[in-house]
Order: structure tokens, then C-alpha cells, then sequence
């Protein structure tokens, strides 16, 4: 069974939190809710998260000032944030880019387009486990075939050979997988997004061409 990605949602009105909540329900994911920053904060230091859709305008610390403290964070600089805010104030949007936002949406906004939004950052979420994921297996299992060729009990280039076959096909779908992500995040994202699908494109390149170059020459 695929886990669940984790959705921020962070807004101190509660019937704007439970609109983004119906409009997000039919991506089944877990859907976690924040009052305030400091909740938010709160939040992040307890989970892992897919994406943050975060209110601009809020008493105490604004959604501006949240994201600066979540884009100082090691653990939670790279999550990507997207601000929904009443204004549509060009020094607003170039503000919530500046602070590290993905994207800026203004209310009210067309549900398709932000739902398909957020689908793109769970779809990358999901490709980053999986990546890691493989890497790790990668490197657990080219060990236990080494450590297995040593000790004489089978042929280490034969089982060599199985484990890089079984993780070349698991790379494979990986890669089918992220080729759907990348054309739909052409089409529902802006540049920023479009620099993180090309960064784990890359990385899926580099994991690919390590696993080739220990594969036998035919």
C-alpha cells in the first residue's frame, strides 16, 4: 500500500481551511491543518510534508514571516510552498517569491487548477522517496552480493547480475513514472516547479548511469 503524502494547510479562518479541504479531498492524501504559523512550525518539525499551502494574511506571524522561518529550516527548506491570498497586489506576489514560494495564488482561485497544482508536488514527493528508496536498496544489496561472493556459497558475478537486473526494471518504472510528472508539470506549474522536476530528472540520470556502469558489458 502507497503511504499517504502529507498536505499543509495553514489559515487562521477555519471555513477557509475546510473549502481547502473539499477541494483537496479527491487527491486522498492527509490533509493537516494549522491555525496560525506557529502551528505550522509546530507541524514541521513533527512531519514530513509534500507541499504547503499557506495563508498571507494572518494576525502574529503572517504567512511572509512563516515562510522565511520555514526556508531557514534544514529540515524544511525545500518544501515547497504555495501562498493563497484576497490580495492581488503585484508587490504581495513578488514578496511570497521572494521569501520561496512556488507559486501565488490569489482568492478566489479555480479549484481544478490549484488541486492539479498540488497533485504535481505529491506526484514529486512520491519520486523523491522512491529514489531514495532505490538508491539505498542499490547499495544494500550490490554489498550482500559482494559479501556472498566472498564467502564461495555462489557465483557472485551470477547473483551480481540478478540483483542489477531486478533494480534496472525497478529504476525503469521509476523512470516511466517520472516522465508522466514531468509532462504534466509543463503544462500545471511555473518555472520554479519546472527547475525541481528537471533537478530529479537529473537525479534519476545519475542513479541510472551508476547502475549501467556496474551492469556487465554484453
Amino acid at each position: 500500500m502507497v503511504e499517504k503524502a502529507r498536505i499543509l494547510l495553514v489559515d487562521d479562518r477555519s471555513e477557509n481551511l475546510t473549502a481547502l479541504e473539499a477541494i483537496l479531498s479527491s487527491l486522498d492524501q492527509t490533509l493537516i491543518r494549522a491555525n496560525s504559523g506557529e502551528e505550522a512550525l509546530k507541524a514541521l518539525l513533527k512531519d514530513d510534508f509534500a507541499v504547503i499551502l499557506l495563508d498571507v494574511q494572518m494576525p502574529g506571524m503572517d504567512g511572509f514571516e512563516t515562510a522565511s522561518h520555514i526556508k531557514r529550516r534544514e529540515k524544511t527548506k525545500d518544501v515547497p510552498i504555495i501562498f493563497l491570498t484576497v490580495s492581488h497586489d503585484p508587490q504581495h506576489a513578488f514578496r511570497g517569491y521572494a521569501s520561496g514560494a512556488v507559486d501565488y495564488l490569489a482568492k478566489p482561485f479555480d479549484p481544478w487548477v490549484l488541486r492539479a497544482k498540488v497533485s504535481v508536488f505529491v506526484d514529486l514527493y512520491r519520486k523523491n522517496r522512491q529514489l531514495t528508496e532505490q538508491a539505498t536498496l542499490l547499495q544494500y544489496r550490490l554489498t550482500a552480493a559482494a559479501a556472498q561472493g566472498s564467502g564461495g556459497a555462489e557465483n557472485p558475478a551470477s547473483s551480481g547480475e540478478k540483483l542489477l537486473d531486478e533494480l534496472s526494471r525497478r529504476l525503469t518504472a521509476v523512470e516511466d513514472q517520472l516522465d508522466l510528472v514531468s509532462s504534466q508539470a509543463k503544462v500545471t506549474v511555473d518555472g520554479a516547479m519546472a527547475s525541481s522536476v528537471t533537478e530529479l530528472t537529473e537525479r534519476v540520470a545519475r542513479l541510472r548511469a551508476g547502475l549501467d556502469a556496474l551492469c556487465p558489458a554484453p
